[in-house]
């Protein structure tokens, strides 16, 4: 690979993090993940797991090299934490490109008590800055890519396309004139999680402005599937698949739950409507922002990485119709509006040649057979979403009647 770029993977080992690595390495270039293995501890505190077995990080590196003769570096660094550690990597390494994924990532974790959400602001605000810091103070210049989410616009359905990023306001001015503005969206979140996702916005704004730094903000929908074309080829490097009722998300939820037959879990009306992607479009997509930088301009690159955007009962519909499975219509653990409609443009990755992935071509028959090859796997116990955003919701547990008639 002749543009070959020396890349930190911050959160390497996450949901999105370790495709995301294989695949750049798998298209040549230097990737080295940054991780404390946060992701794994969790898990043992919740007493929940993958649904897929994860295997050691020294496994997946082996494997990795095994596959394709591909080296992956591995750093067990807190970001947050540990600055001088994080300072001597980027000191040695020089990197070209920083991916940041690094952050506490689920919404009802986030919600669970006080020191969840404290965990999350520490750990994600923190994480973000340190980078975003010791970037400076070395007087190094990489290209900045973080992982955000569409979440952070809210769900308040006031009609309007959410743009990408940026908002033209007009402001009338002593003289009568009119003053053309470009602000950044405004910022709407919906839990202590994409309450930190917005905060990152206010870091990226400043340090692209003071220090000219090169940074893209991808505001991601939620992802979907399991594997992608790196992760196919050993069992060794298999993707995370999450279906516990604070990491789980939704459409893979109810794909794990159609084969323990157990109901699909909607919440409230299920009439939420929210932006889906694809695994392996998530790594294409990051793959591209790698690739096509921003100018050094003073302004931070926002694209929406989403590529449809469907309801839940949607979703829950179609695969109770291709499983035969029974839908429960729960309590909604959030504090959220019952109904909303969602209009978002992605118009830079379809600019930039991605030709996105649809519920409509037939990965999720994958999703459900990785789903059915590992439900052995699965702990029902932790299934339900338990973690409520106030004391005026109630967890979303499936009735005992409608759970029996399953």
């Amino acid at each position: 690979m002749t543009n070959a770029k020396d890349v930190l993977v911050i959160g390497g080992d996450g949901f999105c993090g370790w495709p995301t690595a294989l695949h750049l390495s798998n298209l040549g270039h230097n990737v080295t993940i940054v991780d404390n293995l946060s992701r794994r501890d969790i898990d043992a505190q919740m007493g929940a797991d993958s649904l897929t077995p994860i295997a050691s990080m020294d496994d997946r590196i082996a494997a990795w090299a095994e596959q394709t003769g591909r080296t992956i570096g591995f750093e067990n660094i807190d970001v947050a934490r540990d600055y001088d550690a994080l300072c001597k990597l980027m000191q040695a390494t020089q990197p070209d490109t920083v991916i940041h994924f690094g952050e506490q990532r689920a919404a009802p974790y986030s919600m669970k008590g006080a020191s969840e959400k404290r965990y999350t602001v520490d750990n994600n605000i923190s994480g973000t800055h340190n980078l975003l810091a010791a970037s400076v103070e070395l007087g190094l210049d990489p290209h900045f890519v973080h992982l955000g989410t569409m979440g952070v616009y809210g769900y308040d359905d006031d009609g309007l396309e959410i743009p990408e990023g940026y908002l033209p306001v007009y402001i009338p001015a002593d003289d009568k004139q009119i003053i053309k503005r470009d602000i950044l969206y405004p910022t709407n979140p919906g839990s202590v999680y994409h309450m930190t996702k917005s905060m990152d916005q206010l870091l990226f704004q400043f340090y692209a402005k003071n220090d000219r730094m090169r940074i893209t903000d991808l505001h991601q929908g939620i992802v979907w599937g399991t594997q992608t074309e790196e992760t196919r080829l050993d069992e060794r490097l298999i993707n995370r698949f999450d279906y516990d009722g604070d990491y789980g998300t939704v459409l893979n939820r109810f794909l794990m739950q159609a084969v323990v037959g157990h109901p699909l879990t909607v919440h409230g009306t299920g009439g939420q409507t929210r932006a889906f992607i694809h695994i392996q479009d998530t790594v294409k997509c990051l793959a591209l922002a790698v690739e096509n930088p921003p100018a050094r301009d003073g302004k931070v690159a926002i694209l929406n990485q989403m590529t449809e955007t469907h309801t839940v009962r949607s979703l829950a519909k179609l695969v109770a119709e291709t499983s035969g499975a029974q839908i429960a219509n729960v309590d909604n653990p959030r504090n959220e509006a019952a109904e909303n409609d969602l209009r978002v443009s992605n118009k830079t990755f379809l600019s930039l040649g991605l030709k996105p992935i649809t519920l409509a071509e037939g990965l999720m028959d994958e999703t459900q057979q990785i789903a059915a090859k590992y439900a052995k796997r699965c702990i029902r116990k932790m299934i339900p979403c338990v973690s409520t955003w106030t004391d005026k919701q109630r967890p979303g547990v499936v009735p005992a009647k409608a759970s029996k008639a399953a």
